[in-house]
């Protein structure tokens, strides 16, 4: 098999420090690779290099003739004031396909991602619909393979779910292979089928899985083993050797000189194991608890509030006690961090206040929270300034530690102290914030996204952190690994004014499909009518003119498709294999969907032309 797109012998440095070096990997059709490691690791510069937006210091890259790559950064490249369509239109621009063809492309997407206003002005959509919107921009040129860089930072829960459909549908225009950045270990379990992990652990860079995270974590942890056992038995040959060195010059042989220099080699591989090692670190999370014994934190009662006509939640009620660790569930913009800000405004008595209701405090209540817009940060800061605002130390449980000391802890070098903010990664601004939050002691947290950037090991030792946590803990985050390992209740918000208490995530979300079920009539082209004005009777307009025209071979298409996947549905080597069943059987679904709304839309433009209205 040809591969799609390899590289041999890559590295990359920024000044003295290495990202990475010697990597090489084999993209192949039907890959779905996640991408992991800690933060600084490279991950993200090896995606632009692989894009070709970015030289390597050395090795080759290597890309079928013609292969066309989709890239999705991680910072959205869209036009503000066009609309959700125009900025597919722009993106699909350059390439050789007639009005017709580029029109089906764009509406396609749209539709297949649930857009209920394709007009809408970029500026105005949520960070969830933004990103929806940027995955269609990368789809919409039907790249080969497609490489994404964190995917699901920003996406609601719901969305994720959409991605991970929209990854598992065997449809004729997905693309051959995909190559992703991701920190979310459910996503990376549902979707992938290899893992590469960068690390400077591993003596090639790198390490790589077939199969899923699960899989993944469960060879890492052999190799382990076995890298620590590789470094037991050096060590007792390199002590062996030391006590042979140190004996008189009677109990040597003529083959002296052979054992000293195999001595020698033994204890700089011994070194360099041991290194490797201890190479990979883990943040130091511990948030500070003032100890409080009240058994009531904070109560609320009756809570409204709502924005331009908009109700976001009505008559809420919140009880928070120590122990309990509560999860906000629910679209963007259904009202979980306006209800954060509401909280963390209850001790100041200002800020973002409720319409309605009431919040009782205990006396002297503490309260930390965490911003997800990050604006606390001073870009221009140093990383010292950053972390250690009143000086070079800082006041952590009862005891004063130096800035560096500090920082270590949180995984930075003192080579970077004085390094300006804006050029840390986004993963180590993460960590900044975390730090500034430990030295704050706390009765309740309010975190809001803290796990947008940070890598899968600081996200395990903010876990650990945050179970251990005496006090009370409001947590927004779209991580569903966070959320069942941490959170006992789960508040679900449906964006209309109603919000429900959940035992888990899995509760709410079994009640978010049934109310998806229910909302059959909620299909896009009918999301698309409500959101455009009806042309006059008797009389297309353009754009419905030419929809007409095309409708005929559009659903002639479709029942062709519908055709295959009956044949393929009973071929034997198709019967045998359950997961490429379920493949096909998915897409007749969505294949037999698509032509009842087809010929739905058809019949209502045929009453239009024929100037009859209902």
């Amino acid at each position: 098999m040809c591969a799609l797109l390899s590289c041999q012998g890559l590295t990359k440095a920024f000044g003295a420090q290495e990202l990475f070096s010697g990597i090489t990997l084999v993209i192949n059709a039907g890959d779905i690779v996640g991408l992991i490691g800690p933060n600084g690791s490279g991950k993200s510069t090896l995606l632009k290099i692989l894009c070709g937006l970015e030289p390597a210091d050395s090795g080759t890259v290597f890309a079928q003739k013609l292969l066309r790559i989709g890239y999705l950064p991680q910072e959205d490249i869209l036009v503000e004031e066009a609309g959700c369509a125009d900025n597919l239109y722009a993106a699909c621009a350059y390439l050789d396909l007639d009005e017709a063809e580029r029109y089906n492309r764009v509406n396609a997407l749209l539709s297949r991602t649930r857009f209920p206003d394709p007009q809408q002005p970029v500026r105005l959509l949520s960070g969830g619909w933004r990103k929806r919107l940027a995955v269609c921009r990368a789809l919409v040129c039907r790249p080969d393979v497609l490489i994404m860089d964190e995917p699901t930072n920003h996406l609601d829960i719901e969305g994720i779910l959409w991605l991970e459909r929209l990854l598992g549908a065997a449809l004729p225009d997905s693309p051959a292979a995909v190559l992703m950045v991701s920190h979310d270990r459910r996503f990376l379990e549902n979707t992938v089928n290899r893992v590469i992990e960068l690390a400077p652990i591993y003596p090639e860079g790198s390490y790589q899985v077939r199969g899923g995270y699960a899989d993944f974590l469960e060879k890492k942890t052999d190799y382990l083993l076995q890298r620590q056992g590789l470094e037991e038995r050096l060590a007792n040959r390199v002590r062996r050797e030391t006590e042979w060195l140190r004996r008189g010059p009677k109990a040597r042989t003529t083959k002296a000189r052979y054992r000293i220099e195999e001595a020698g080699r033994l204890q700089d591989e011994l070194g360099e194991i041991r290194d490797r090692n201890r190479s990979l670190g883990q943040v130091g999370i511990a948030f500070d608890a003032t100890g409080r014994k009240t058994k009531k934190l904070l109560t609320a009662t009756g809570l409204e509030k709502g924005f331009n006509g908009q109700t976001l939640f009505i008559d809420l009620d919140i009880d928070l006690t120590p122990g309990r660790r509560l999860g906000l569930l629910g679209r963007n913009g259904s009202g979980k961090s306006t209800l954060m800000q509401i909280l963390a405004s209850a001790t100041r008595c200002s800020g973002l206040l409720p319409d309605a209701g009431a919040i009782a405090l205990a006396d002297s209540l503490r309260i930390v929270s965490f911003d997800q817009r990050r604006q606390a940060l001073d870009p221009d800061a140093t990383l010292r300034r950053a972390l250690a605002p009143e000086g070079d130390s800082v006041f952590y449980q009862g005891q004063s530690l130096h800035v560096a000391t500090w920082a270590k802890r949180f995984l930075f070098r003192t080579d970077q102290l004085e390094i300006p903010v804006y050029r840390l990664s986004g993963g180590e601004q993460a960590r900044i914030l975390i730090a500034r939050l430990m030295l704050q002691p706390a009765d309740v947290l309010l975190l809001d996204e803290p796990t947008n950037d940070l890598d899968i090991p600081s996200l395990n030792v903010l876990e650990e952190s945050l179970c251990e946590f005496p006090g009370a803990l409001v947590l927004v985050t779209h991580d569903r690994f966070l959320l069942d390992r941490v959170c006992n209740l789960v508040l679900g918000f449906d964006g209309a004014g109603r919000a429900e208490y959940f035992a888990d995530y899995d509760q709410w979300l079994a009640m978010l499909e049934e109310r998806e079920r229910g909302e059959a009539a909620g299909s896009p082209l009918q999301a698309k009518e409500k959101s455009v004005a009806k042309p006059k009777p008797g009389k297309l307009s353009y754009m419905d003119q030419r929809e007409y025209d095309q409708m005929e071979e559009r659903i002639l298409a479709a029942e062709a498709r519908l055709g295959e996947l009956e044949a393929l549905m009973v071929a034997p080597e198709i019967v045998t294999n359950p997961g490429q069943l379920q493949r096909y059987w998915q897409e007749q679904e969505e294949v037999q969907s698509q032509t009842e709304l087809l010929y739905d839309r058809w019949n209502e433009l045929e009453r239009i032309r024929q100037g009859k209205t209902e």
